[in-house]
This record gives structure tokens, C-alpha cells and sequence, in this order.
């Protein structure tokens, strides 16, 4: 009996003997194994962020958007930056930008400040637009400038066939509405009558996209060229400049002939014509008098850009109580044109202009009793009604630049013609029906 127990006590001591060897063995590799992995991991570095010329990880960022009655003054002022500093950063930078008026409501602004208890202000970056940015720097000394993020263009081409009108061939894609703005006002505007085009015309157009930082879409820069087939007539459009000194440039057909007229039809896109000239239109107001109208008042909302309607030099860019901000040009010894009521100009007198050059924006300066531009046209020295004159074409291409140009189009031609016609499949019924349903 006593021989068994001693038997079974040997035979647990060696089990449990057999089992600290193995958990020890065990615990002795994890550890290695822990100290293997600790000698594998490297050393993981902050990933470097650049922004505005800036390492961001060197500062502490603080983002944020001109709010209304914003000054520089108060935002660095609720950033623990006192007035003395505060002048002396203004009247140091006001040469490169007026930081105390330039600064407008919605606007992005960015702030670098120290990495310590304090994070004090040590640059602040204002972004007037996607392009531009200002920067003030008083880190140690007090430097300004203003820089512009890379450009990077895109060519692109884009095909459609008409169902019902150009600007629902172009957004069953995708696209940009701006490309059928491009052709129905500037390229077309006098060849092609978009409000008539037929069910199974085509187009085929190459334009070149814009990317800022090559990750922001900017929308579409410039169309190179176009093919409009309407009914059954082939139009082509190639742009090219005329004059590289102004850098004047005008689309053309595949034949060198000028698409454009002289002038646009109207000073603004997207408008409507609220009042004509009229020398015997009567106004309540002023007891049924004849008060005659001699421009033609497009209405537009506050802050719509007004174009120059033809090519010249600015002769006057001033301020009334009647006409508001306006603006006149001289387009050569027959025709000048003025626009009145600008919310703000652009243009100084003596400066040149060009055919769809923005030359300031509507608003309701002077007498008037809505957002509108007054566009008033003149004929050898007579203010005229431009919408029953018969306008002179553009200038053509000069005889010295045509073998130029036909050189010029010859391979976008090729490539414009070798582009095949993309259709669209329709929507069926029960997509449109859910498609209704779910707005």
C-alpha cells in the first residue's frame, strides 16, 4: 500500500516538475519573443504637413473665417496680442496689403502660434480667394508678402448629342455647366441660337480644367476648341491671339473667319433685360412725363460681374449722385459704351480693356430702385438703342497671321475630329419616378 501512494506522489511531483519546466520555457520565449518585436519597431516620426510654405507641425494651428465686424485688431487682440504690437505689425505690412480694411466677411484665415503655454500668434495667413494668400509674419521680425498656390491645368474633351437642350447634355455627364455657358455666350453666342437647338445636334468641345494645389477643382479655365453640328451645319471653333502684346484673343472658324461680333450682347451673364431704351417712356412718378431712357437697364443680383462689352480704353471711372459708380470706354472714333450703378469699379481711367474683361459689379449706386447695370451705347456721339443696331464683326485675322493660324489648328482639328460621339442612355421611366420620390 505504502509502495502505491509513493508510486503516485513520484508520478505527480514528476508531472508537476515536467509543467514549471514548460510554463517557464514558455514565459522564457514570450519574452524573447516581446524583446524581438520592442528591436523590430522603428522609431514612428510625426509626418511632416507643409501648408502656406510652413512646417504645421511647428506651430499650433488655429483656423478660422472673418466673422462680421472682424478687424485684425480684435482677432489677434482675443489671441493674447497687445495694440502696441498690433500697430506697429500694421503699419509695417500696410505696403504689401492693407490688413486693417482689406479683410471681407466669410473669408479663411489661419493662425500659427507658439507650441507652449501661451500659443501666442507668430504669423497669420489671410486667404482672399482660392488662389492668393497673404501672409504676416512676426515671428521675429515683421515681413509680409503675398504668394499663389500652384496651377495646374488639365486638358479634357467632352462629347454630347441634344435631347432637349446643351446644358442637360453636359450634366447627365457630370460636367460643368460652365462649358455651356462657355459656347452659348462666348464662343457661339452669334452663330448659334441655344434656344433653338434640335433633338440630335452634337457637339464635341476640348478645354483644359484648373486645379489649385492639384486637389481643388477650380472649375474650367479656357475651352481650346469646339464642334457644334447644328442642324446638319458643321461650326467650328479654335481660339487663337491675335495680338501678344495685349494678349488679345478670339475663337475663329476652321475657314479663319471671326465667330464674334464687335460687341457682347449684354454687359452680364445670366440676366434679363428689365427696361429698354425707350426716348417715350412716361414714369407715374413723375406725373406721366416723358422721361426718355436712352440705355438698357439688365437686372442682376448685388455683386454680378459686369463685363466690357468690346475691346478699349477707359475714359472715365467715376461716381455721381444720378449715375452712381460708372464706368465709360472708348472703343475706337465710332462706338462708346458706359455702365452706371456699380456696386464698386474696377477699372481705372487710361486702362485697356478687353472684350469680356470685368470691369466692376452690380449694385444700386445713383438713382435707382434695383439691383441693375444701365448700359448706355453710343454711336458717333449719339446714344443709340445697341440692340437694334446692326454691330460690325470682330476684327478678322490679318492676312501676315492666317498661314499662322491655319498651321496652329491643324493638328487640334485632327484631334478634335478623331473624338467619337458619346451618347448618353437615356433615364428610364422608373429612375426619373424614383429619383422625384426621393427629392
Amino acid at each position: 500500500m505504502d509502495k502505491t501512494r509513493i508510486r503516485r506522489m513520484g508520478s505527480r511531483s514528476l508531472i508537476l516538475f515536467l509543467l514549471a519546466i514548460s510554463i517557464f520555457s514558455c514565459k522564457e520565449k514570450v519574452e524573447q519573443n516581446l524583446e524581438k518585436e520592442q528591436e523590430d519597431l522603428a522609431v514612428v516620426e510625426p509626418e511632416e504637413v507643409y501648408e502656406f510654405g510652413f512646417n504645421l507641425n511647428d506651430f499650433v494651428v488655429k483656423r478660422d473665417t472673418i466673422r462680421r465686424g472682424d478687424t485684425f485688431g480684435d482677432i489677434l487682440e482675443r489671441n493674447k496680442i497687445g495694440y502696441p504690437k498690433i500697430f506697429n505689425i500694421v503699419q509695417k505690412a500696410k505696403d504689401t496689403f492693407d490688413i486693417a480694411r482689406g479683410l471681407r466677411v466669410g473669408k479663411p484665415y489661419t493662425l500659427l502660434c507658439s507650441k507652449d503655454s501661451l500659443q501666442q500668434p507668430q504669423c497669420f495667413i489671410y486667404q482672399p480667394n482660392l488662389e492668393e494668400y497673404v501672409v504676416i509674419n512676426f515671428q521675429d521680425s515683421i515681413h509680409a508678402y503675398i504668394k499663389r498656390k500652384p496651377i495646374t491645368y488639365i486638358e479634357k474633351s467632352a462629347t454630347g448629342i441634344i435631347e432637349t437642350n446643351i446644358s442637360e447634355a453636359l450634366d447627365d455627364q457630370g460636367l460643368s455647366l460652365r462649358l455651356a455657358y462657355k459656347m452659348a455666350d462666348e464662343i457661339y453666342a452669334w452663330t448659334i441660337d441655344f434656344n433653338r437647338l434640335q433633338k440630335g445636334d452634337k457637339f464635341k468641345v476640348l478645354y483644359t480644367d484648373k486645379y489649385i494645389d492639384d486637389t481643388i477643382y477650380a472649375g474650367v479655365h479656357d475651352v481650346k476648341a469646339a464642334y457644334f453640328l447644328h442642324n446638319n451645319e458643321p461650326f467650328y471653333a479654335f481660339e487663337f491671339e491675335t495680338d501678344s502684346v495685349k494678349h488679345i484673343r478670339d475663337y475663329f472658324s476652321d475657314e479663319a473667319k471671326n465667330l464674334r461680333r464687335a460687341f457682347l450682347k449684354a454687359p452680364v451673364q445670366f440676366s434679363r433685360i428689365s427696361s429698354r431704351y425707350n426716348l417715350k417712356r412716361r414714369i407715374a412718378y413723375y406725373g406721366n412725363k416723358i422721361r426718355p431712357h436712352k440705355g438698357t437697364d439688365f437686372a442682376a443680383p448685388i455683386g454680378t460681374p459686369i463685363m466690357a462689352t468690346a475691346n478699349g480704353t477707359v475714359t472715365k471711372s467715376s461716381y455721381t449722385s444720378g449715375n452712381g459708380n460708372y464706368v465709360k470706354i472708348r472703343h475706337n472714333a465710332t462706338y462708346e459704351t458706359q455702365y452706371l450703378h456699380m456696386l464698386k469699379r474696377k477699372v481705372k481711367v487710361g486702362q485697356f480693356v478687353k472684350q469680356g474683361d470685368i470691369i466692376g459689379w452690380v449694385g444700386m449706386t445713383g438713382h435707382t430702385a434695383g439691383p441693375h447695370v444701365c448700359y448706355r451705347f453710343w454711336k458717333n456721339g449719339r446714344q443709340v438703342d445697341p440692340l437694334r443696331e446692326k454691330l460690325p464683326e470682330a476684327e478678322p485675322i490679318s492676312e501676315n497671321l492666317k498661314n499662322k493660324y491655319f498651321d496652329f489648328i491643324k493638328p487640334i482639328k485632327a484631334k478634335l475630329d478623331s473624338i467619337p460621339f458619346k451618347k448618353v442612355k437615356p433615364k428610364l421611366p422608373m429612375e426619373n419616378n424614383l429619383i422625384s420620390q426621393a427629392k
